[in-house]
């Protein structure tokens, strides 16, 4: 049946054309942005995976920059602890030079104070945008090391991220000291327990040299709050040859964040040794040596008699408190007298050893950053490729595409026109 009203052909014509332009423009779309997922109507899973990745690309250019940003950081830090230890090993050339009594030694001592305030000028120098990690002197808790971001994690549970902990290593040169006003601590909140933990304990002259031993904490990894000092005191009696402490901070360790018992036994065994050496007389033998990380054991006296006591104490933190760096026995170096000179050359080794540890840890956290640094690029990358997978266009599908609808649509057209033109056919049958 023919109808004039009713075109069934131009109307089939008619929405094949349409389908074939809305088609073209989705071509020409892709042609013109060059995704072939550009929104969520094109294909909404795929959209919604490429955003996650997209804000994964954002974020990981951001670590990126706090990597770089702490790279720079520790690379200042290590060349400050390199500086430190050249200049301390030049400290030693001179002690080296003072071992011979022919040579003036006070120039020399006067050198060594030159280096020793260079190495303050190179540590008060060694900072980047304000942060300093050649000193820790802050009670602050945390404040013993940085967190540089290294990555974001997604996982089921969510978007975390993670973090490299650099800590400072402290090759500062000031001494530490107890606030006059704090008194030791006994009872539950003492960390410390045996002879001479908080009271008098008489190191006695015998046949045997005797032991006294000081526990410090449970483990020798158990944390110290920064500021905590401990202090030994020293009593000795008269004929001697006894030298008494005459404060706390004779013989004294004042925790840095970040310290543990371990640490705290090292500093106060080494500043017990420090001043027997050269204050205990030379009738009294007597060396605080460390066990088990955490115990000081006070052996070796040859004395006779009740030579003197000693006593241990611990101080809660106070604002009074100021931490020493561990460099501070570098003010003690004095190599004017004979006796300077022999505990020097042991003591400068001490302090060479300690910045050259700081500068490996350094070069060794430099290292990780770098190396994470590197992953996060090349991982950014690998993101960024994968993306372009999912919604990025094939131009060479989407242009042979474009010719094939291109054809279609003149066919379309010539499709309708044709259609169109069939109701005049009918005229004739009027005729």
């Amino acid at each position: 049946m023919s109808s004039i009203l009713t075109n069934n052909g131009a109307i089939a014509a008619l929405q094949t054309l349409k389908g074939i332009n809305r088609q073209m423009g989705d071509v020409q779309t892709q042609i013109s942005t060059g995704k072939k997922v550009n929104s969520a109507r094109d294909n909404a899973a795929v959209w919604a995976i490429s955003k996650a990745m997209e804000s994964d690309v954002a974020g990981f250019k951001k670590v990126s920059d706090s990597l770089s940003l702490g790279l720079a950081t520790i690379s200042v830090a290590r060349q400050g602890a390199e500086t430190v230890t050249d200049l301390l090993t030049q400290v030693k050339e001179k002690v080296v030079a003072a071992q011979e009594e022919n040579v003036d030694r006070d120039k020399i001592q006067a050198d060594i104070s030159a280096l020793r305030d260079q190495v303050a000028a190179v540590v008060g120098a060694a900072q980047f945008n304000g942060q300093y990690m050649l000193t820790n002197t802050d009670q602050t808790a945390d404040s013993g090391g940085i967190n540089v971001l290294a990555s974001i994690d997604r996982s089921f549970d969510g978007v975390t991220s993670s973090d490299i902990r650099v800590n400072k290593q402290d090759l500062g040169t000031g001494a530490s000291s107890i606030g006059a006003s704090l008194t030791s601590l006994t009872g539950a909140n003492n960390d410390i327990a045996g002879d001479g933990d908080a009271a008098a304990y008489v190191m006695t002259g015998a046949a045997t040299a005797p032991t006294g031993t000081t526990t410090f904490g449970s483990a020798s990894t158990d944390s110290v709050a920064a500021g905590t000092a401990f202090s030994i005191s020293i009593t000795g009696t008269a004929g001697n040859g006894l030298a008494a402490t005459t404060d706390r901070n004779d013989i004294s360790y004042v925790a840095r964040d970040g310290d543990t018992m371990a640490d705290v036994v090292a500093g106060l065994a080494q500043s017990f040794n420090s001043y027997a050496a050269d204050d205990l007389g030379t009738d009294t033998t007597v060396n605080a040596v460390v066990q088990n990380g955490n115990e000081i054991a006070f052996t070796g006296h040859d004395g006779t008699g009740d030579n003197f006591s000693l006593t241990v104490n611990q101080y809660d933190p106070d604002a009074s408190t100021t931490i020493g760096g561990r460099l501070s026995a570098l003010a003690d170096i004095d190599v004017t007298t004979q006796s300077g000179v022999d505990s020097a050359l042991a003591g400068i080794d001490a302090l060479i050893d300690t910045a050259i540890d700081s500068a490996a840890a350094f070069g060794s956290a430099e290292m990780r950053i770098e190396s994470q640094k590197d992953f996060v690029s090349g991982l950014t990358d690998a993101l960024k490729s994968g993306i372009g997978t999912l919604v990025d266009a094939d131009m060479e599908e989407t242009s042979a595409r474009l010719q094939a609808l291109q054809v279609q649509q003149q066919l379309g057209i010539q499709a309708m026109s044709i259609a169109n033109s069939a109701p005049q056919s009918l005229l004739g049958l009027f005729r």
